[in-house]
């Protein structure tokens, strides 16, 4: 369970508790949201600045000279057999999220980033034993240093998962090394720390990506399309957390009410 402390005016509020407030909120504003996929963003001329229309999946369209971006970001799958079906079941994309459910467990993580590093780290507080598969060569960091010196974390570099295994929740995986050759290891939780892939895909053809994908903006939340602003994952801003996620989005709705001033002035 996730503790945050100082949260709306508690001293300790839970993940869960947050999720209930965030859906009550959104249910006391009802008449004010529209529950639709968008598919498509497109910018037009208009007397003050763009005009950016929203056309969704059911065909409807909306227009607004400004559009806050929050789309989020994907993880990178693992790529094995059966893997949707294991999510949940032992199968977990955020470490800093479900470490504490593997107290005294063995588990692994799978990625060769600093993502991974850190997840691993996490990890390494709280089980009893912490394998870290990476596919490709891991960062020479402090931190992959302090890992090697750990007794309950092994270091797997150039090695692939190529299974995961479950008897309706996950007990082993099989990793196949440098040269070929596979093992079966016994594990109770698998971790993909991969990366994310950002969902910029509405917006690729309007405002400046970064080389991974994610879009630029700058410490208002501004992109390189004036009216449209961005906020979360989907940005290029350091860490995926939910309160950074929030004030960011706190930030972008502040500044396209300041752009919006700013068009009618």
């Amino acid at each position: 369970r996730l503790h945050l402390s100082g949260l709306e005016g508690f001293e300790h509020i839970t993940g869960e508790e947050i999720v209930r407030k965030f859906r009550s909120q959104l249910q006391y504003l009802d008449f004010a949201r529209i529950r639709d996929m968008a598919a498509k963003l497109e910018a037009r001329p208009g007397e003050k600045g763009e005009v950016f229309v929203v056309t969704t999946e059911k065909g409807n369209t909306f227009s607004a000279r400004a559009v806050i971006l929050a789309t989020g970001a994907e993880p990178r799958r693992l790529a094995v057999p059966d893997e949707e079906l294991m999510v949940g079941r032992g199968l977990s994309y955020s470490a800093v999220s479900h470490a504490p459910l593997f107290w005294e467990r063995e588990a692994a993580v799978v990625g060769d980033g600093d993502l991974a590093l850190r997840s691993a780290a996490e990890l390494a507080t709280v089980a009893s034993r912490v394998i870290l598969v990476a596919p490709d060569k891991l960062p020479d960091s402090p931190l992959r240093k302090r890992l090697e010196r750990q007794d309950n974390v092994t270091i797997l570099e150039h090695y692939q998962v190529t299974q995961v295994h479950a008897n309706g929740y996950v007990n082993a995986i099989t990793v196949r090394d440098p040269h070929g050759r596979e093992e079966k290891l016994p594990v109770t939780g698998v971790f993909g720390e991969l990366g994310l892939v950002p969902c910029s895909d509405l917006v690729k053809d309007l405002v400046e990506l970064n080389e991974a994908g994610y879009v630029v903006i700058d410490d208002r939340c501004r992109t390189s399309r004036p009216g449209i602003f961005a906020a979360g994952d989907v940005t290029h801003t350091f860490t995926e957390q939910v309160l950074i996620a929030t004030g960011e989005g706190a930030k972008a709705a502040l500044a396209a009410y300041d752009y919006l001033l700013e068009l009618d002035g």
